[in-house]
């Protein structure tokens, strides 16, 4: 199994309009889809992120910080997988509640580097 990312994008205001009903059925939609990760033996962690931070880019004396939210879209969210391959993490994705609920929704796949090849330095999956 390889490790894989999905950085889940949408626009920042897209839950606005959203009863709490319709918030609490996504969220028991986001529930189930963990569980069955979990229960595939194919999630590694997941985890919602709030919707503020901070952007900092530059050098050391010289860094520029500008609220995240400068544009409409933001990470929402990641969820950190195995999959066999990059069509199995993709099947993941596509299965991802936030299509369900929202138009606008995007996921970023990408492969885990888990070794540098040159170095054979391993990466810690955890501290």
């Amino acid at each position: 199994m390889k490790e894989f990312m999905l950085l889940i994008r949408n626009q920042i205001d897209h839950q606005v309009e959203w009863t709490t009903k319709f918030h609490q059925s996504f969220l028991k939609k986001c529930e189930l889809y963990i569980t069955n990760l979990k229960n595939e033996n194919k999630l590694i962690s997941a985890q919602p992120l709030v919707r503020e931070g901070t952007i900092i880019s530059g050098t050391n004396g010289a860094w520029k910080e500008v609220p995240f939210n400068e544009t409409r879209e933001v990470q929402v969210g990641y969820y950190h997988i195995y999959a066999e391959n990059m069509d199995d993490a993709i099947s993941i994705a596509k299965r991802n509640p936030e299509f369900e609920f929202s138009s606008t929704a995007r996921i970023e796949v990408r492969p885990v580097k888990t070794k540098e090849t040159t170095t054979g330095f391993d990466y810690p999956k955890s501290l």
